[in-house]
């Protein structure tokens, strides 16, 4: 795509990426990404707020023909997909001055090899006069890396936020509107990245809130031309409330776990309670994640190997622990051969999550009449808790 002009002074310098599909070799990338950078021209000075992804640095460079000069370099955060083309823009650009936090300093000249002098460290609020257009600094930690922070353009009311407000979308269309496409990427991405940082990002929504913005310019995906979308989609993602939902991650070697699974299942709507299953071995983590954003509740099923759980419930509940969900109740569900520790070791892998454990229903080989029973019973206890949401 072409520089996009998003206001007069503004433009969009980004990449789209259609075709990623793994990010840190870790998060599903099932619609692409962006990798948002954005010019913005002053009177006087000029200053290009993050690059791209080094993969799609051409496209960058393609972008910056007939960019003279650029005074100022911004970098919001200092992982690669923003900060890795860094080197080329200071080298074709060696009066350009790199903007950052003290915090990202560190981190710029370790993991890219910057040169110390060529980076000026901004404090919180702080300002950059362009002539005729001001940059404003605010730091806002852990969203989701200890130095990030944002850059509002008080004449345009633009924030320009960074990984804050993104999600991993590649369109051609440069706006979001009130899309829903965007708004469940939007929901991927809070759920994969910022969820572990919910209470930080509730108090930075604060302080985003009494800025007005008109225009949110993320660093992923399309931008928010009406804010009060996305706004109000985070503020009820990072608050307390929970929803009449249980969640069931699970895997089943030879069906017993499935059937318990499946009886659970069937328990719970009959007492009007939404749930959401996820086989292991085949489910987008993605998806995963996203279900536990508002959930009030998560059952993990698991078969014993070893003593233990299975790897794949280990995985999941391993990155259940690291999102942090603001999840009110558990329970686990499983099946063993001989002997089982799955339930103490499931528990010692979730200290993250503040959760009440409702009950352990555990059973020798295929369920009977007995596990059936005890699984009917962890569903009225799943419905007398949710009746108190």
């Amino acid at each position: 795509m072409k520089p996009r002009t998003l206001c007069d002074g503004v433009q969009w310098m980004g990449a789209i990426d259609w075709n990623r599909r793994l990010f840190d070799s870790l998060i599903p990338l099932p619609d692409g990404t962006s990798y948002n950078a954005y010019l913005v021209r002053g009177s006087e000075k000029t200053a290009l707020l993050d690059t791209v992804d080094p993969a799609m640095d051409s496209i960058l460079k393609h972008h910056l023909t007939g960019v003279d000069r650029i005074d100022y370099l911004v970098a919001h955060h200092a992982e690669q997909d923003h900060s890795g083309s860094i080197p080329y823009v200071l080298e074709r650009y060696p009066e350009a001055v790199l903007i950052c936090t003290p915090k990202a300093k560190v981190m710029l000249v370790e993991h890219l090899c910057i040169a110390p002098e060529r980076i000026r460290t901004v404090e919180d609020g702080e300002t950059l006069d362009l002539g005729g257009k001001t940059l404003r600094f605010m730091h806002m930690p852990w969203v989701h890396w200890p130095e990030t922070m944002v850059t509002y353009l008080p004449e345009n009311h633009m924030l320009f936020s960074c990984d804050f407000f993104g999600s991993h979308l590649a369109m051609s269309d440069i706006f979001a509107g009130n899309d829903p496409y965007v708004f469940e990427a939007a929901k991927r991405y809070y759920a994969e990245i910022m969820m572990p940082f919910r209470k930080q990002i509730r108090d930075h929504l604060k302080k985003v809130r009494e800025l007005a913005c008109t225009c949110i310019a993320p660093s992923h995906g399309p931008i928010h031309d009406q804010p009060e979308g996305i706004m109000a989609a985070y503020e009820d993602w990072v608050s307390d409330r929970v929803s009449n939902r249980v969640v069931i991650p699970y895997i089943s070697m030879h069906g017993s776990t499935e059937a318990m699974v499946n009886y659970l299942v069937a328990a719970l709507a009959e007492r009007g309670v939404t749930v959401q299953k996820f086989e292991l071995s085949t489910t987008d983590i993605g998806k995963l994640a996203m279900s536990l954003v508002d959930a009030a509740t998560i059952v993990i099923g698991t078969p014993t190997v070893h003593v233990g759980p299975h790897p794949s419930v280990f995985s999941a509940t391993h990155l259940a622990n690291a999102l942090r969900p603001k999840l009110k109740y558990a329970a686990i569900i499983g099946s063993y051969g001989w002997g089982t520790k799955a339930a103490e070791q499931i528990s010692g892998l979730i200290p993250n999550l503040k959760v009440e454990v409702l009950g352990t229903v555990l059973c020798k080989g295929f369920p009977r009449a007995d596990a059936f029973a005890a699984l009917e019973t962890l569903a009225d206890a799943i419905k007398a808790k949710h009746a108190l949401l």
